[in-house]
């Protein structure tokens, strides 16, 4: 009898089973890789927003942007703040394009402290930004943590 080439049924199981594990580990790895690109986009956005914000204050006569006809005693407003980003104000500018998008939660809106009151004691996830004209505070408002269990608010 002529010895039967081939593989049997269990051996073809184990290497299926081999394979899932291997995929079953790099998706794990890849979506880490996400993760971990997102919260370094956050970093970076937020020290860009920051850098823009000292830039224009210092360029305006050290008016922050956010303020109504440049006013600090008007009650800092989103609108004027993302105008004063985006656009030429006084002949200077703009300082970004756009307003960027908060990667984390991918909006791009800004919660607008008033002059004097508190900052949140956490974030909310209803806006991509805090932010606060009297004191230069610009924060995410993107709920959770990265992978070293730092919380998005606290970048």
């Amino acid at each position: 009898m002529k010895p039967q080439r081939g593989f049997t049924l269990v051996e073809i199981l184990i290497v299926v089973v081999i394979l899932g594990v291997v995929a079953a580990i790099v998706l794990a790895n890849f979506s880490n890789v996400t993760a971990t690109a997102k919260a370094s986009m956050l970093a970076d956005n937020l020290r860009l927003m920051r850098t823009q914000v000292v830039v224009f204050k210092g360029q305006h006569r050290g008016v922050s942007p956010g303020y109504p006809g440049l006013d600090p005693t008007q009650t800092p407003d989103e609108a004027v703040f993302a105008a004063h980003i985006t656009e030429r104000t006084n002949g200077y500018g703009p300082y970004m394009r756009k307003m960027p998008e908060n990667p984390v939660n991918d909006k791009a809106n800004v919660l607008m402290i008033d002059n004097g009151a508190p900052l949140p004691a956490a974030a909310s996830g209803q806006h991509g930004w805090v932010y606060q004209a009297s004191t230069l505070t610009f924060k995410s408002d993107a709920t959770g943590t990265d992978e070293n269990g730092k919380a998005y608010y606290d970048y």
